[in-house]
């Protein structure tokens, strides 16, 4: 089987995919954007099984560039990554490679879970800041790499909420 990278104009928490992957922040008990659409959809277990992952200091059960997991709970989606972007500071402070270890660590996750598809949405390009360009620019170099070393997952797809982000990423993905 060819390994897939797929873009869709869609609202992330409808897609049938085994895992989607979450914009969250470091204290994974909700917020706005992506973050908050998630968790309303999911039910009120996402939160409860957000509360009961670790915290690794006061506030932050995962930190910026990594990722954790848990079920959907009412999402098509059997499975939540939870990974969190960097807040886009100029990109002199190390947000490309934080941005890079986010779908990483969340492909890795999927992996390490038997998921075979996830579904990813712009990490960082909405209240967090980061530059739509160099984001997508990231999210597809990182995503061929993965797929490059033929391992699960195999169907990676690109969630955009709209058009215009859907345009950039089919420019990245036509671009080499």
């Amino acid at each position: 089987m060819h390994p897939a990278l797929d873009i869709v104009e869609a609202d992330i928490t409808t897609l049938q995919v085994d895992a989607i992957v979450n914009a969250a922040n470091e204290s994974l008990l909700g917020g706005g954007g992506v973050d908050g659409a998630i968790h309303r959809a999911a039910g009120p277990g996402l939160l409860s099984a957000c509360r009961a992952l670790p915290q690794v200091r006061p506030g932050v059960r995962c930190p910026t560039g990594e990722a954790r997991i848990t079920p959907g709970f009412a999402l098509p989606a059997r499975r939540v990554i939870h990974t969190v972007g960097p807040i886009w500071r100029g990109g002199a402070h190390g947000e490309p490679d934080l941005l890079a270890s986010c779908y990483r660590e969340s492909l890795r996750l999927a992996r390490e879970h038997d998921v075979a598809s996830i579904a990813f949405p712009a990490i960082s390009c909405g209240v967090y800041g980061y530059p739509i360009d160099p984001a997508v620019a990231i999210a597809v170099r990182e995503a061929r790499a993965w797929l490059g070393r033929g391992e699960a997952p195999r169907s990676i797809v690109f969630c955009c909420f709209g058009a215009p982000v859907a345009t950039i990423y089919r420019a990245a993905l036509a671009g080499d």
